[in-house]
């Protein structure tokens, strides 16, 4: 499978700033695309690729937030930095609770900008990798029946089969049965793969061995939003 170079948008109105920033990325052997203008920007943004953006907090004709308002109100999901004076802290702590990554005070020390980037870089990864998972899930789950999904949702509780079959009033042979049919659905090999992975797509988040992964997905919690039949 072609894997695709991971992009840095960078994007700010002062062209000695961009053309620095350019040069340390080149350096480091970082793919970026430059844009003295906002709108540029978006225009050219393709969500598809991976990667970051590095945006100046003060943009010409759209500020920071905005611009980083768009992009999520567009379905975009993008790492990314903000760089600023340093009279801009007080935006750079909105901009940071709005979901930036990190928030950086020029002038850029070479350091820590690029350490700020690959960052910016492996969080999109993840998050880009925790949203494929989760869509494997969900596609799985939405092969089940209704009354699979009924018993799925009894399984995660732990229930055992005979409380499972008195509960839906069916006989407890044919809740074995259903139980099977949703572990080959699934593509679980084990009953703690099953739960594991409901439970992975009801909090939007991939599991790993020492805790949680936390990566979001689209939108939250996804079986709030298309729960399973109770």
């Amino acid at each position: 499978m072609h894997t695709i170079e991971p992009l840095t948008y960078l994007v700010d109105g002062d062209a000695e700033a961009l053309d620095y920033m350019a040069r340390l990325l080149q350096a480091a052997n970082l793919r970026f695309a430059p844009f003295v203008r906002a709108d540029g920007f978006l225009q050219a943004h393709d969500p598809g690729i991976p990667g970051c953006a590095v945006i100046d907090a003060r943009m010409p004709g759209l500020d920071a937030l905005a611009l980083q308002r768009e992009l999520q109100q567009g379905g975009a999901e993008r790492a990314i930095v903000f760089v600023a004076g340093g009279g801009d802290v007080e935006l750079g702590v909105r901009a940071m609770k709005a979901g930036a990554i990190d928030f950086l005070i020029k002038p850029l020390e070479a350091v820590g900008f690029i350490a700020a980037v690959r960052h910016a870089l492996a969080r999109d990864a993840h998050e880009r990798a925790v949203r494929v998972e989760l869509q494997r899930i969900r596609t799985h789950l939405d092969t089940l029946t209704r009354r699979e999904q009924q018993v799925l949702r009894h399984v995660v509780s732990g229930r055992l089969n005979k409380q499972i079959a008195f509960d839906l009033g069916i006989a407890e042979k044919t809740i074995k049965v259903h139980r099977a049919r949703v572990m080959e659905k699934m593509g679980a090999t084990s009953l703690a793969q099953l739960v594991r992975e409901t439970l992975e797509l009801e909090a939007g988040a991939v599991f790993a061995g020492d805790g949680v992964d936390k990566g979001e997905a689209e939108g939250g919690s996804v079986l709030s939003h298309r729960p399973l039949v109770q």
